[in-house]
């Protein structure tokens, strides 16, 4: 039987009467202090560089004002709790991640429905009965404490499980015995970036040093340190492993093969590119090889199976291929196992000695079951066009599990027989969803220069194209990250009464290979706002909206994407959501990790890349008596990946150089970071406010 959404709900149009869109906010005044910099020969004010110091005590209370006039902007609006009890309601349901067999235990996540963290459960085999191995939400009042399972011993007797807290990028490491649930007394601080690679008596993971007293969440990370720990053992007494004394400004990633024989050690200088070594540790004074020197391709490591690497890389192949070396002599010519296709290989998984590879064709996931030698055996069946991930496991395993996901389709995960090639459902979501009441349809627009862009349109079927629907677009175009189809029931509440929601793949993703991702990087970044704008031009001349229903969002680079595109078209749209964006583009090299995108973006210490940069940066292309879109900026207080002092700067430029009578403000969490592991009830409070924000803005009501 089938279960209906309700559409109990409803956007009235109201006139545009409310008293706050027509007198403008009164804004906290923010001290300018004189600073400038010069860059080359060209000099750049920076007066409020006061505001990257996040401790200070000026800092907070600025803060404190700033979030104290959202907070009373925001209680003008009616409608926000109604949109937040209806997320509440399609929310609640149980939620899954895909069983994890461990030895004699199978592993996965579950959540009730409204818990906020989802809750780490065994059970033996996969008929056992599901006991809590691990409940975050009993390590804090206010689940801002987050619990994963980093890595399990050879024997599968322990796991180590990787902490955070409120959302920060740091992590500390525990030993949990997978038999009892009992934590051991190891204990591992200041861990960024990594898992946890087992050998027979302990494990190798990777660490910077203890940072300086208060400057944790802010200060350069230099020096990425490999280690092992042996198990029982304080961290104090883990041996260094590996250190690069000449290049502090480096990533480096250990892990092991299953047998524990091999410890490979990939090296980056940035988010693209890498070097990748092996270390054979059988053998007595055991040294790294070098298989792959250098940072101008991708060399990533899939799969070890007897003694044989299978590695997935770009180079040669901007869609990418798979080749295996014979790690007993790493010397030999690789093997090709997957040649390139037409198609973008995003990514290879093994079980049961069988290899799936997952391509990605016009941003839909389609699945090839190998056997080890590349020769295709079957094309995997999936429901439809959408995102599959999974097909995981030992070499010995018969079966595997795979989840598929879409903008109409909730999340749902299957169990697969490898010798047969079928499916059946293992765990479909119980949610009141009617996937017939929404059409979603992908469209190719062209950008600028001409390029065809796809995006993804979503929304009620029956919609009437005339211009006046509610309308979300968003976007991410960077570091070759794919925005594929998937479910999410807070876009629901929209969808459900006349709202569209729209994805667009921008250059600079990977939906497309390495071409796609380097059209939109360094010197090429505008084609990503490029995309972006023309994707609003397209949606406002098809008729599905126009630019006082137009909404644009994203995040981290996506908030880049959104302040760019407002300080470069302001009069686009009518509303923007900057979440956790890299906006000041001279000084974001300078906090943290933020070297590490250099290669995505260049550096403000570059001559030659200088201009590129400030000639998009959206700190500094805000214009004094423009009428910039609604704004509200998003930060929290413990992101140590895109410091909020990116945020804050802008905010406060925006304010003192905008003349409309939008209001554009800023809403800085607490015991929050760049937004993994946030609680449920921050999502929805978030995601309500957004909704409220919108349509209030466009002179909109929402009534039950």
């Amino acid at each position: 039987m089938k279960k209906t959404l309700s559409a109990g709900l409803s956007f009235l149009a109201v006139p545009f009467c409310f008293a706050q869109m027509a007198t403008p906010l009164q804004y906290p005044v923010t001290a300018k202090i004189a600073q400038t910099d010069i860059y080359h020969g060209t000099k750049v004010d920076d007066p409020y560089r006061w505001l990257e110091d996040d401790t200070a005590a000026k800092v907070g209370e600025w803060v404190d004002q700033q979030n104290a006039l959202t907070d009373k902007y925001l209680t003008q609006i009616p409608f926000i709790s109604a949109i937040k009890n209806r997320l509440e309601k399609l929310y609640n349901y149980p939620r899954y991640t895909m069983p994890n067999v461990e030895g004699q235990f199978v592993f996965f996540r579950k959540n009730n429905g409204l818990q906020n963290q989802s809750v780490i459960y065994r059970q033996k085999g996969l008929d056992g009965v599901p006991e809590v191995f691990i409940d975050p939400n009993t390590l804090s009042s206010d689940g801002t404490i987050t619990a994963d399972l980093s890595g399990f011993s050879l024997d599968k007797k322990y796991v180590a499980v990787s902490m955070s807290k409120s959302g920060s990028d740091w992590q500390e490491l525990a030993v949990y015995e997978t038999a009892t649930g009992k934590m051991l007394k190891d204990k591992i601080e200041w861990v960024k970036f990594s898992g946890a690679g087992w050998t027979k008596d302990g494990f190798y993971y990777s660490r910077y040093d203890k940072p300086v007293q208060g400057k944790a969440f802010s200060n350069k990370n230099e020096f990425h340190k490999v280690y092992f720990h042996k198990l029982g053992t304080l961290q104090s007494a883990d041996q260094l492993v590996f250190v690069d004394k000449q290049h502090p400004l480096r990533y480096f990633s250990a892990f092991t093969s299953r047998d524990g024989k091999y410890l490979f050690l990939s090296g980056s200088e940035g988010t693209s590119g890498n070097d990748l070594k092996v270390m054979n540790l059988t053998l007595p004074n055991a040294q790294f090889r070098t298989l792959y020197a250098g940072f101008k391709f991708n060399y990533n490591v899939v799969e070890i199976i007897e003694n044989k690497a299978f590695v997935l890389t770009d180079d040669g192949a901007p869609n990418y291929k798979l080749l295996a070396i014979d790690l007993k002599n790493p010397v030999s010519k690789w093997e090709a196992v997957l040649p390139e296709k037409q198609d973008l290989l995003q990514g290879v998984t093994s079980c049961g000695k069988k290899l799936f590879a997952d391509y990605l064709k016009n941003v839909s996931t389609q699945v090839v079951q190998y056997d080890l030698t590349g020769k295709e055996e079957r094309k995997i069946e999936l429901p439809g066009i959408g995102s599959a991930g999974g097909f995981s496991g030992e070499p010995t395993d018969k079966i595997c599990f795979y989840s598929f996901t879409s903008y109409n389709y909730p999340t749902t995960i299957f169990k697969f027989d490898i010798a047969s090639g079928k499916s059946e459902v293992y765990r479909r979501p119980e949610i009141a969803f009617d996937p017939t009441q929404f059409e979603v349809k992908q469209q190719f627009y062209p950008s600028k220069d001409g390029t065809l862009i796809p995006m993804f349109i979503v929304h009620k079927k029956g919609l009437v194209l005339n211009g006046q629907n509610p309308t979300l677009l968003y976007g991410y175009g960077g570091f070759n990250i794919s925005l594929t189809p998937g479910f999410s029931p807070t876009v629901l509440p929209f969808l459900e009464n006349g709202g569209v929601y729209v994805v667009a793949n921008l250059r600079g993703g990977g939906e497309f290979g390495e071409k796609w991702h380097k059209a939109g990087m360094l010197e090429k970044k505008q084609n990503v706002f490029d995309d972006f704008i023309s994707g609003a031009e397209y949606l406002i001349e098809s008729g599905y909206t126009s630019k006082d229903r137009l909404a644009i969002e994203g995040g981290s680079n996506g908030g880049l994407l959104v302040g760019a595109c407002i300080t470069q078209r302001p009069d686009l749209f009518k509303v923007a959501f900057p979440a956790v964006g890299v906006l000041d583009m001279l000084r974001y090299q300078k906090f943290t990790i933020g070297w590490g995108w250099v290669v995505e973006y260049g550096s403000s210490d570059s001559a030659a890349q200088f201009p590129i940069l400030l000639k998009y940066s959206p700190l500094h292309t805000l214009k004094k008596g423009t009428s910039y879109p609604a704004t509200l900026v998003s930060t929290a207080d413990h992101d140590d990946r895109v410091v909020p002092a990116h945020s804050f700067k802008f905010i406060a430029t925006l304010q003192e150089n905008h003349a409309g009578t939008n209001p554009v403000l800023i809403r800085i969490g607490k015991k929050a970071g760049h937004g993994a592991g946030k609680p449920i009830t921050k999502q929805l409070e978030d995601v309500a406010i957004k909704w409220g924000f919108m349509l209030y803005n466009m002179g909109l009501t929402y009534k039950e």
